[in-house]
């Protein structure tokens, strides 16, 4: 199923939970239309973006969690399938990209917080780390967001950053995809292009 990932060395990867607004910020990204759906779950395998002459491809995996119509055991199947394409490339993965829904994050994280429970953003974003693949936290559709500044507070709390999140500014990137606001993602992108010596790629973002 995730067998199509062209032969490219470098790679960007966008990674979240399904109904965030990852393919509208692979198109943003890209200046380039993707297959995405009116309805949760519609990209099922990665969308893989790559420049013929570049080194470089930018993926849009399938998004994990819920999906309203999707069974449980084929959510599992897709959840696995990103764990293992993240882990089998995270040697190439020069950036990590974890959109989540800056209106709803906090309490879908809250919702899921249990004894026996870790939520899957949080539970990414940490498996991204340990892999270490550095990791820039795109919270789209801020333009829904009133307090923006205590929802980034709160959101680099749950993921154990310690706020104010204005001293993460190259991990915690606040966007809004379907305007066209990503400015403060491609800066944290550069960010971490820059600390492993990619300037070249700095015109992607």
């Amino acid at each position: 199923m995730f067998e199509n990932r062209p032969n490219r060395e470098a790679e960007v990867a966008l990674v979240g939970r399904s109904n965030v607004g990852k393919s509208t910020l692979m198109r943003e990204v890209t200046g380039h239309s993707f297959d995405t759906g009116g309805k949760p779950g519609v990209t099922r395998q990665p969308n893989h973006y790559d420049w013929n002459a570049e080194d470089f491809v930018i993926t849009d995996l399938p998004g994990f969690g819920f999906m309203s119509g999707v069974d449980e055991d084929y959510r599992e199947e897709i959840k696995t399938n990103i764990v293992h394409y993240l882990e089998e490339n995270a040697d190439n993965i020069l950036v990590a990209i974890l959109v989540v829904d800056g209106k709803s994050v906090i309490d879908i994280i809250d919702r899921h917080s249990g004894p026996d429970e870790i939520p899957y953003d949080v539970e990414m974003f940490h498996f991204l780390r340990e892999l270490d693949i550095p990791t820039v936290v795109a919270v789209n559709k801020m333009d829904k967001v009133d307090d923006k500044d205590e929802r980034l507070n709160e959101l680099c709390d749950r993921l154990g950053l310690y706020p104010p999140w204005k001293q993460w500014q190259e991990v915690i990137a606040p966007i809004t995809a379907k305007r066209g606001q990503i400015d403060a993602l491609n800066e944290a992108v550069r960010d971490q292009l820059h600390e492993q010596n990619r300037d070249d790629l700095y015109k992607f973002f």
